[in-house]
């Protein structure tokens, strides 16, 4: 089942995504929720019904639906009790510690880890605002996320996909300047992350992947998917990666969240960055084998497009706010 939330007499409202139409869950059953967090706080409720139903459409009971081009899509799940995002693609590790003249560090090996960001600063397919700090050196990054539809703690790998209701895009966008500056002391990324994380631009629920699994990697445990990542900015392909190419599964990645913490529905979680998924590492790389390599950074009016076979396509344009405020400006002398 695909979901998708869009916004409705200026509220949020939750629809199931069939047939290239959107039917108001509230149309299909009226006991249904009509908003995606209500539904994760009821996932094992209705989730069920939901999607024998959602099977059915249009019937006679529901009839028509919308075309989703002619509504305002907002993130999946708008209002996340919190966002995490990990970093399980070795490929996009080792080739940025290549790209520095650093060893591949070995820990990435032993256990996956993880970072909070801004829940508040979640965003659907549309603008992205940035400020003039962002646009030296902006970024995108080109990730899946999950999203818990339970409460659950210390969980166990090998039961933790038991707790994602459904996956989609993720563009952890990153203004690396900031990013790299703050990052000097030791206190994980901040302000060079908190400004926009875009999700979207629906939730497809794991039964719809089923027939895309592969294995997880040697000695790791967990739902794995041959999904290919692709990310375009004005049209042109930059990025291409698999998600089949995850080292630490999401379900490994929710097992060291939960350990001795509660995760709850509406959390957010983010692969990390698939390898060749973003211009931090494209543009590592482009210099390591050529010196005048023309490093590329996203601009304003830029259109970044990315798709995952099988959770559809995000598109967010990048808008400058109207300001010369900067704090990299307010730094001490």
């Amino acid at each position: 089942m695909k979901l998708v939330t869009y916004r409705k007499d200026g509220v949020e409202q939750l629809a199931v995504f069939a047939n290239c139409r959107l039917y108001d869950t509230d149309s299909i059953r009226a006991d249904y929720p009509k908003t995606m967090n209500a539904l994760l706080l009821s996932w094992d409720r209705y989730i069920d019904d939901l999607k024998a139903d959602s099977k059915r459409l249009p019937s006679e009971s529901v009839e028509g639906g919308i075309a989703g081009d002619s509504v305002e899509i907002m993130a999946p799940v708008p209002f996340p009790t919190s966002c995490r995002d990990g970093y399980a693609f070795r490929q996009h590790v080792a080739a940025a510690r290549r790209n520095r003249k650093v060893d591949m560090i070995a820990e990435f090996d032993q256990y996956p880890i993880f970072y909070f960001t801004n829940h508040n600063a979640i965003q659907g397919p549309g603008d992205i605002l940035v400020m003039p700090d962002h646009f030296k050196k902006l970024d995108f990054e080109l990730e899946a996320a999950v999203v818990v539809c339970k409460k659950g703690r210390n969980i166990k790998a090998d039961e933790a996909d038991d707790y994602i209701g459904g996956y989609m895009i993720m563009n952890d966008m990153s203004a690396r300047t900031l990013q790299m500056e703050e990052m000097l002391l030791n206190l994980g990324p901040a302000k060079g992350k908190d400004f926009s994380t875009v999700i979207g631009p629906m939730l497809v629920t794991p039964d719809e992947l089923e027939h895309l699994k592969v294995p997880a990697k040697p000695n790791h445990t967990g739902n794995n998917y041959n999904l290919t990542m692709i990310c375009k900015v004005n049209g042109k392909e930059v990025s291409r990666g698999n998600m089949g190419d995850m080292d630490w599964t999401f379900a490994e990645i929710i097992e060291r969240c939960a350990d001795g913490a509660d995760i709850l529905p509406g959390d957010v979680i983010g692969s990390g960055t698939v390898g060749t998924g973003c211009f931090l590492e494209l543009n590592g790389t482009g210099k390591l084998n050529d010196s005048s390599y023309a490093e590329q950074w996203l601009q304003a009016g830029d259109v970044v497009e990315m798709e995952i076979d099988g959770l559809g396509k995000l598109i967010n344009k990048i808008v400058a706010e109207d300001t010369t405020w900067s704090i990299l400006n307010l730094k001490k002398k």
